[in-house]
């Protein structure tokens, strides 16, 4: 796609590598096919060839701001377009890029601003446990309505001790730690059996992802450098990596280098912690699930999370670990698309967001499965908001599978 872009742009650090994005699209459409919103609307601006083609416009001088923004906004940022483009193009990093020029290009109401601010400081603080940790107690006596939109209390259970050489540094991140520890926990007992250790280390928080796709670039880099802070003393002492159990997080960890390249005092270190992140399902394999002995007997529909299956290239690790301790797995029809969640998509495009759940729970309730199995923390609360069955983590399911209580001997 050819660009007239202002020299001005050009001459910034992101703007040559916006250039070349604008540049890789072809026009060919095939990425209309995968696209939740576009089949969901049937609108062209609300597919990614249309999001671009108005990108282009306005970087190029049109005055096409509230339109561009009405229609980025609605864009998942899933990135099942990526998975389908013959061409490459990183339409999600162009939307990273140009988010923070369309909040300056297109002020938003007051009130529309602070509940963006609300979103991207709530969420990772520690008042959100206190809260969320209050409402489970009222949980029962919310009408139905508010109920759901709680997630029960799940007790995370034993963390054992970190008694191995092997050792993997944990990132409990934001809604995670507080509305189900027992993801990580569930982790950490299995790496246990495996002969290694999944340790916590005081200091990391929030990865940052949330803050950097609404467009508060520099926030997210606050997370960026606090984490790379926290885990550098363990990572020269020899730690394994970065284990991340929330495959949105791990996409985002390891776009730490670039994310942070242009900072000299941190690009060295975000490149080496972004090159140690592993998603939890790249570092526990079927092998391993045959090796300890796990069997699952239930009938399991899997929902892979868009950052696995587009961010991650994942697409099947999540399956074959279930198949390998004998789950049987239902059929999933349109599989690769949304659920609606979407990090803060779910809080900002409520009405978009819940008939994409609807969809996808459809697809997933349709052969009969006793659980639902996913890999993100913001897929799971929020198709455990309306979902018929149990929605659980896959580490979660594996780990209440344990065939013998004995721990692995210290290696």
């Amino acid at each position: 796609m050819r660009a007239r872009l202002p020299p001005a742009l050009l001459r910034e650090p992101d703007g040559t590598e916006v250039a070349s994005i604008l540049r890789a699209c072809v026009h060919c459409g095939l990425c209309n096919a995968t696209c939740p919103t576009y089949q969901l609307l049937g609108d062209e601006r609300d597919g990614p060839r249309g999001r671009i083609y108005l990108i282009k416009s306005l970087l190029e001088g049109a005055d096409t701001g509230p339109e561009t923004q009405r229609h980025v906004d609605r864009c998942l940022t899933c990135r099942a377009c990526e998975t389908t483009c013959p061409s490459g193009v990183r339409y999600g990093r162009l939307l990273d890029l140009v988010r923070p020029r369309l909040e300056a290009a297109v002020p938003r109401a007051r009130l529309a601003k602070l509940y963006r601010w609300l979103i991207r400081r709530g969420v990772p603080s520690r008042a959100l446990g206190l809260l969320l940790g209050l409402a489970q107690r009222l949980r029962p006596m919310l009408p139905a309505v508010l109920g759901q939109l709680v997630p029960r209390a799940r007790a995370a259970g034993s963390w054992p001790p970190a008694r191995h050489a092997r050792r993997w540094l944990a990132l409990d991140g934001c809604v995670q730690a507080v509305a189900r520890p027992s993801i990580n926990a569930a982790a950490a007992r299995l790496l246990d059996r495996r002969g290694q250790s999944l340790v916590r280390v005081p200091g990391r928080g929030c990865c940052g992802a949330l803050a950097y796709h609404l467009g508060a670039h520099e926030e997210a880099r606050s997370h960026a450098r606090r984490n790379i802070d926290a885990w550098w003393p363990e990572i020269a002492r020899g730690a394994e990596g970065i284990f991340s159990t929330a495959t949105g997080c791990t996409t985002f960890l390891q776009d730490y280098a670039e994310i942070l390249r242009d900072d000299p005092a941190y690009a060295e270190r975000a490149r080496v912690v972004a090159a140690q992140v592993r998603d939890a399902s790249q570092v526990l394999l079927p092998g391993d699930v045959v090796a300890m002995g796990l069997q699952v007997n239930d009938r399991v529909a899997v929902q892979a999370p868009c950052s696995l299956q587009h961010g991650l290239g994942g697409a099947g690790r999540i399956e074959a670990l279930l198949v390998a301790a004998g789950a049987k797995l239902c059929a999933v029809a349109d599989a690769h698309l949304c659920c609606g969640s979407a990090g803060a998509y779910s809080m900002l495009q409520p009405a978009l967001s819940r008939e994409l759940r609807a969809r996808k729970l459809s697809a997933l309730s349709a052969d009969s499965p006793a659980v639902i199995a996913t890999a993100n923390i913001g897929c799971m609360l929020h198709l455990e908001g309306a979902a018929r069955q149990p929605v659980r983590h896959w580490l979660e399911i594996l780990d209440a599978a344990a065939a013998a209580p004995e721990l692995a001997p210290p290696a």
